[in-house]
Parts: C-alpha cells; sequence; structure tokens
C-alpha cells in the first residue's frame, strides 16, 4: 500500500480519495499521537482554505478529534501559516489545515503542525498513518460525558494573526501602490485589509472565492492577470499568492516576475548588510536556479541545497540554525518570525529589504541573474524501472559528460519523480538551444535504456 502522506500532507480528490471517513480517522489519530493529555485536555487549531469540499472535510475531522477527547479550535478560513502561528498563540497542542495549496477546488488536503509549529517530521506521520490503518470502530475505549472533546469557534483567529503581521513588520507604505491576486484562496480576506492597514494603496483581484475558483486562472500559478493588473494602473509593485498563501511570487513595475529565488537573494543580502543572515547562509532546492549559486559566490554567501519540498528545507534550516530559505516557486521560510513558509509575511519582508536599501523591485531583481533552464520529462515503463535508470552507470556517464562541456557556467539535474514512473531532467546554462539539446540527448538515452531494461 502506497504511504498516506506525502510532501505536504495527506492530498487527493475531495469525497474520493479524502473522504469525510479519512478525516475522521486522520482526526482521531492526530489527537491520540500530537497531544499531551498530562496538561489537561489537549486543544489542536484547525484552519482551512475556500474550496468547497471544506466544511465536509473539517466537520468530518473535528469530529474525529472531538471523538478522541481533544477540543477543536475552529478558526474558519485562514492561511496555512496563520495555523501554524496561532497553536502558539493559542498554546495548542497541535495544528491542521484543510487544504490542497495551489491545486484545483476539486482536491483538498489534511496539513499537519506539531505544538511547536513545525510540520511533523516523517517518524510522526508514520504513528498517525498506524493508527489510521489500524483504527476499528468498536476496537477504541472513547471517551465520553464530560470528557469528550469540544468544537470551540475562533472568531478572533483572523485578526489576530493580521496584527502579528502588521506588528513583526514595523512598515509604513504610505505613497505605495501595490497589486494583490490573492487567487480567490485563504488570503482573499486578510491580505487586502493588511496591507491597506499599513497605508498602502491596494489593487485586489482573486478576492470573490465561490469555493470552485480557487486558484482558477489567477494566484501565484497563474500571474498574468497580476502582470497585467500591475501595468495597466502603474503600480509600484505586485504579490501573488497561492490558494493557502504560504508562498508568494512578485511582480516589479515593469511587469517582470520575481520567483522565488530572485525574493530569497534579495532577502539573503539585506539581512547579511545588516548582520542578521545566520550563517551567512540561503537553503534552498535542488530545483533553486543555477543564478543563486553564482549570486551567492560573487557575495560571500553559503547556498546549501536540499530535496524538493519546503519541510526539507526547514529541517535543514533547524539542523544548522539557519533563518531563511525556500523554494523557486515562493515558499519562503524566515525562522525569525515563522515556523513555516508565509506569503504574506514574504511579501512584507521583501518590502522592508527594497525600502531599506532604497530600491524598487526592478533595480533590486538584477542581484541575480536567472539562467535559462529547460524542463523535460522522461515517461519509463514502471516504478521499478525508474529506480534501475536512475542508477545506471551509462546515465551517469552521459551526465558528467555534459557537466564538464558546460563547465561553470551551468548544471544538469536528473532525479526521479516522487510520484509517478517518469524521470526528470533539468539543465541550466548561458546558451538556451545548447541545453535544449543536451536535455533531448539525456532523454533519448533514457528511453533507449528503458528499452533494453525491457529486452524490446
Amino acid at each position: 500500500m502506497a504511504r498516506l502522506f506525502g510532501t505536504d500532507g495527506v492530498r487527493g480528490v475531495a469525497n474520493q480519495d479524502l473522504t469525510p471517513d479519512l478525516a475522521f480517522k486522520l482526526g482521531y489519530a492526530a489527537a491520540h499521537v500530537l497531544t499531551d493529555r498530562s496538561m489537561g485536555r489537549p486543544r489542536v487549531v484547525v484552519g482551512e482554505d475556500t474550496r468547497v469540499s471544506r466544511g465536509m472535510l473539517a466537520s468530518a475531522l473535528v469530529a474525529g478529534l472531538c471523538s478522541a477527547g481533544a477540543d477543536a479550535i475552529e478558526c474558519g478560513v485562514v492561511p496555512t501559516p496563520a495555523v501554524a502561528w496561532l497553536v502558539s498563540h493559542y498554546g495548542a497542542d497541535a495544528g491542521v489545515v484543510i487544504s490542497a495549496s495551489h491545486n484545483s477546488f476539486e482536491f483538498n488536503g489534511i496539513k499537519l503542525f506539531g505544538g511547536d509549529g513545525f510540520k511533523l517530521e516523517d517518524e510522526t506521520e508514520d504513528q498517525i498513518e498506524n493508527h489510521v490503518k489500524t483504527y476499528r470502530e468498536k476496537g477504541h475505549m472513547r471517551p465520553c460525558g464530560e470528557d469528550v472533546g469540544r468544537k470551540i469557534e475562533a472568531f478572533d483567529a483572523i485578526d489576530l494573526y493580521r496584527l502579528h503581521l502588521e506588528e513583526a513588520s514595523g512598515l509604513d507604505l504610505s505613497g505605495m501602490r501595490i497589486g494583490l491576486d490573492c487567487a480567490n484562496g485563504a488570503s482573499y480576506e486578510i491580505a487586502p485589509r493588511l496591507f491597506r492597514d499599513l497605508n498602502a494603496e491596494v489593487h485586489a483581484i482573486g478576492i470573490e472565492p465561490d469555493g470552485y475558483n480557487i486558484n482558477r486562472e489567477c494566484g501565484s500559478t497563474h500571474i498574468d492577470k497580476l502582470i497585467a493588473l500591475v501595468k495597466s494602473e502603474n503600480l509600484d509593485i505586485g504579490f501573488a499568492f497561492d490558494g493557502d498563501a504560504d508562498r508568494v511570487l512578485a511582480v516589479d513595475s515593469q511587469g517582470n516576475v520575481c520567483d522565488g529565488d530572485v525574493i530569497m537573494a534579495i532577502l539573503a543580502l539585506a539581512l547579511m548588510r545588516v548582520g542578521k543572515l545566520k550563517e551567512n547562509t540561503l537553503v534552498a532546492t535542488v530545483m533553486s536556479n543555477f543564478g543563486l549559486d553564482q549570486m551567492a559566490k560573487a557575495n560571500g554567501l553559503v547556498l546549501e541545497r536540499t530535496q524538493v519540498g519546503d519541510r526539507y528545507v526547514m529541517e535543514r534550516m533547524r539542523e544548522g540554525d539557519f533563518n531563511l530559505g525556500g523554494e523557486q516557486s515562493g515558499h519562503i521560510i524566515l525562522s525569525d518570525h515563522a515556523t513555516t513558509g508565509d506569503g504574506i509575511l514574504s511579501a512584507l519582508q521583501l518590502l522592508k529589504a527594497l525600502n531599506s536599501n532604497g530600491q524598487k523591485l526592478e533595480e533590486a531583481r538584477q542581484t541575480v541573474k536567472i539562467c535559462p533552464q529547460v524542463l523535460k520529462n522522461a515517461r519509463v515503463s514502471s516504478e521499478s524501472a525508474k529506480k534501475k535508470l536512475m542508477s545506471h552507470s551509462k546515465l551517469h556517464k552521459k551526465i558528467n559528460e555534459i557537466e564538464n562541456l558546460l563547465g561553470a557556467s551551468g548544471r544538469v539535474l536528473v532525479r526521479p519523480s516522487g510520484t509517478e514512473p517518469l524521470i526528470r531532467v533539468m539543465l541550466e546554462g548561458d546558451d538556451t538551444g545548447e541545453i535544449d539539446a543536451y536535455a533531448d540527448e539525456l532523454l533519448a538515452l533514457v528511453y533507449a535504456l528503458d528499452r533494453d531494461n525491457r529486452g524490446d
């Protein structure tokens, strides 16, 4: 049986893969694994994004928590990072977010945070998964009477989080004209109000969620509308969030997109300039652009890379006591302020860096030269074939050959998909035509080796 937890919680098509029955069991299991009953009745913070399935799944999950004797602090529609922060604010034992992040509305997911506000380690997820798989309706002693958990509606949750962000930013955005695309998701209410509270002139789109339009041709995965807004309204800057607002992309006044790599570069240099970048280190994933390596080398920064996934970035940050990391996709982790990626916080910190440097985004983005990048996939015959091919000596020889040809001006990354029988090929370099041709050579070799493996 496949592992229940993926790289970011449990995710699938709502009411098909992620059913109310599974949500109930996850709530019940989480209450047992993540809570400390020695301090009295445990409490778990619950938040959600705007998907139509949120009510169905939240009701089931809260029922599971309460059935296990835990109180569920229901916060309604809030960004994922808000739940991580509210766990600490309320002194709760754990947090749960019902969201499928950047996916379309028919999907949903369940993300879990521990009492420290951090995402769970694999071992803890495995414990929860074991509880789910061994669950039996009549096999558990359930609390009764006064020991049954309660649902507590936290009507102040979103305002508490907004005030936290305002105070943490210390910004006065008077005179700034800012565009926001809230993806018809969890930031649709909080983000426009927050930026207006900081005295910015705000032009917002993606703020009319109907349960079905989350991420639909809007937000950080469809940034064209924000580009058009920034240019048509002559705005100073624009920010696009994803459905649960844990990631952000920026657009400068000329309509140029600044992804997570560019944002991290600007933040890293700003923090280093004032002596606040711990160990002068930035943590990114293997997917971050080669331009980030070049920027780091030119400025005396240390760049560390992890496997894909913001949870792995955070793990390395905690191990090394680093305070800045993230992903190209716009997950930015500022651990001096948060325990997880936070799109709104990242946007505010980017504005703070620009203000302190006296720069506009179109100037600051020149800090890092984003190299041309080619991404291609080779679909192979099976999962077992994928593993064999990744260890094949001929593939490694070809990769080394191309790396030698590119030299210091590029890099090659070949990695297996975590969910499909695919081998993903990425090349970066100065010449798009050159790296595109090298990518095709690698794909052709993978297909040939796969045919040989099958005996065709």
